[in-house]
């Protein structure tokens, strides 16, 4: 019998399995895994398996990410790792663990088998214990993708032939089962996790938002909050001022779910202080500016629309920050666009803001919206607009605020064909009674 075909610590190994041999193998691999569904004790399990079909002096079971399989790199390579015969160490400095370098690597990349009679004449390997003196690795694959390596080492040269490769082929074809398996429950519990991190963060944005819409004598109140996601970058408020005036606000942070979220929890927390600090609404929307570039460039960026109203004359005083504009619509009076003010905040570095003045007439109505309402899409890609609005608005001139934003909500939503919104839906309603 060749030296190949021997065992890491001499002793005889047949050629390869015989038929009878694999049937126990996989009664052994079934019975091994039986019980549980944890990845690092399917690894466990799996190494303590293979020892007797191929000795070894150490030995590692390696697992991608499932973001690796999807194209996405994040930092941590490896998803489970179980090693026998190994030092400890850090994973930051294995450069298998952080780089998929070494002959484990290879085999993880090109899904190729290794079979090296001496590591110090193979390029690809790397030390990963000081006395290996050979090394062989499989693929462990599911269909056409490889989702992790099989890696032996011995301490003596030529330790590993054709028999044991095939043997590990083997192994590893039936380890596959085991170790997807694992990988699937992995995933549900990770996935269940952040359904349940998702549904809590959820719960604290909402209460960022105003729990009560404002009193305001002569003026009727309505608003609409219906998030994309789970999590979502739009934002409006009210804020009583001094000599009974009423600050509004609406702002829509750039992009999605998490980041966009934290954006706009920033962006809160600012505009909450510096509106307490009592500044002019040109200010607040420059140091908005300066701060948010400092803090969230290059992530996102904000359109914003503040305001200040003075309920007894119905005298707007605005700042308009990139933000869709708010209309002033009604019925046998004159309407307008709140559209100035300034740039989109958090870009550019030496914005200038200046504030405008407009009047709510007696029977007009305040729209504050964000783009999620006037770019809401049919299949066939047409927005909604701001023209179905209006009308919707000045046809409810004699109707509560709250029953004209419910018809614009039911507008949008037989136009898109869903009850759901590819982006935030946010619209705040600001009507003056005629009669006031």
């Amino acid at each position: 019998m060749s030296g190949d075909d021997r065992q890491p610590d001499g002793s005889a190994h047949p050629a390869g399995l015989s038929a009878e041999t694999k049937v126990q193998l996989l009664l052994d691999l079934s019975r091994r895994v039986r019980g549980t569904l944890d990845l690092g004790e399917t690894l466990d399990r799996l190494l303590d398996a293979v020892r007797p079909i191929v000795g070894y002096d150490a030995a590692g079971i390696f697992v991608l990410n499932e973001d690796v399989f999807a194209g996405h790199r994040r930092r941590e390579l490896i998803a489970g790792v179980a090693r026998r015969g190994f030092e400890e160490r850090p994973a930051e400095t294995d450069p298998m663990l952080s780089h998929g370098a070494g002959i484990t690597g290879h085999v993880i990349r090109t899904g190729e088998c290794v079979v090296a009679r001496d590591v110090r004449l193979d390029s690809r390997y790397v030390v990963g214990r000081a006395s290996t003196l050979s090394e062989i690795a499989v693929p462990i694959a599911v269909g056409e993708r490889t989702i992790g390596a099989l890696n032996l080492e011995s301490d003596r040269c030529g330790a590993f032939g054709e028999g044991h490769l095939d043997a590990l082929r083997f192994f590893a074809e039936a380890a596959a089962v085991a170790v997807d398996k694992a990988m699937l429950h992995r995933s549900l519990l990770e996935k269940q996790q952040l359904e349940a991190q998702l549904r809590v963060a959820h719960q604290v944005q909402s209460r960022l938002l105003p729990q009560a819409l404002p009193s305001v004598d002569g003026y009727d109140v309505a608003a609409v909050y219906i998030p994309s996601w789970e999590l979502a970058g739009d934002y409006y408020d009210f804020f009583h001022l001094p000599g009974g005036r009423l600050g509004l606000a609406i702002a829509d942070v750039a992009g999605k779910g998490v980041p966009a979220a934290l954006i706009m929890a920033t962006f809160r927390a600012l505009l909450r202080a510096h509106v307490a600090s009592g500044a002019a609404l040109a200010e607040i929307a420059a140091r908005l500016n300066r701060l948010l570039r400092d803090d969230c460039r290059p992530h996102g960026f904000v359109t914003c629309f503040l305001a200040e109203l003075e309920p007894a004359t119905g005298r707007l005083t605005y700042v308009n920050c990139g933000h869709v504009p708010p209309l002033l619509v009604g019925t046998g009076v004159s309407e307008e666009e709140l559209s100035e003010g300034g740039p989109v905040l958090g870009v550019f570095e030496k914005a200038a803001y200046v504030a405008r003045e407009a009047t709510l007439e007696p029977g007009q109505t305040l729209v504050l919206l964000t783009d999620g309402v006037s770019e809401a899409r049919r299949p066939d890609g047409e927005e909604l607009g701001t023209g179905r609005i209006r009308a919707i608005v000045r046809e409810g001139s004699s109707r509560d605020a709250a029953a004209v934003a419910e018809e614009i909500v039911r507008l949008a939503r037989e136009f898109t064909g869903s009850t759901g919104f590819e982006d935030d839906f946010t619209l705040v309603l600001l009507a003056r009674r005629a009669g006031d």
